[in-house]
């Protein structure tokens, strides 16, 4: 399945003076164990939990793809280069499938975190607390995928240090939805929330 397109989005870099592809990867293999059920199929509002993250990112992006586990209409990504690795192996599988589809940069969001910020900063970063929100240029695909053969340390935190990766604070609360009471506690919240990293 081809990665499913939108309004042609691309991010103008005045650095570069050119237009950049973007593709956009919800990392969403975790197994969801302190949630007690699957976490992306929960419902918000009548909503899936995924499908509130799609409807965040899809504006940023030219086409969307899911890392880790199938969702209904987009394009599934296993994690590269093995499964059970944790969110690096999302962003791995996503950089690859960029390079080879010609696209520039990767945006990631797990499928947990509402609102979705805006990731309009610099690849590569990320946003502060909330690292599977970032901006990856498809350069560092063969990095990741070596990074990840060649030792143990497959923390978000060691990726971004590695590659010098910035943290850019969101202008707005960014809430993680680990467990069903936190989708319970963000559900009462005023609607309308957005935030810009």
């Amino acid at each position: 399945m081809r990665a499913k397109a939108f309004v042609a989005w691309c991010y103008f870099d005045p650095r570069q003076h050119c237009r950049l592809k973007v593709l956009g990867a919800i990392i969403a293999g975790g197994k969801s164990a302190r949630f007690g059920g699957d976490k992306a199929a929960a419902l918000l509002d009548g909503t899936a939990l995924i499908d509130h993250v799609i409807d965040g990112l899809a504006p940023q992006c030219g086409a969307l793809v899911i890392c880790g586990r199938e969702w209904r209409g987009y394009a599934y990504l296993p994690d590269r280069p093995a499964a059970n690795i944790g969110p690096l192996g999302g962003l791995c599988a996503a950089l690859h499938f960029a390079a080879a589809n010609g696209y520039d940069e990767v945006i990631t969001a797990g499928c947990d975190v509402l609102p979705v910020p805006i990731l309009s900063a610099q690849a590569p970063s990320v946003v502060a607390g909330h690292y599977l929100f970032g901006r990856w240029s498809v350069h560092l695909a063969g990095a990741l995928e070596q990074h990840l053969l060649g030792q143990n340390n497959r923390s978000m935190r060691h990726w971004m240090a590695a590659v010098g990766a910035r943290e850019i604070p969101a202008n707005a609360p960014l809430y993680n939805l680990n467990t069903a009471d936190n989708l319970r506690l963000y559900a009462a919240l005023p609607a309308g929330r957005a935030a810009e990293a």
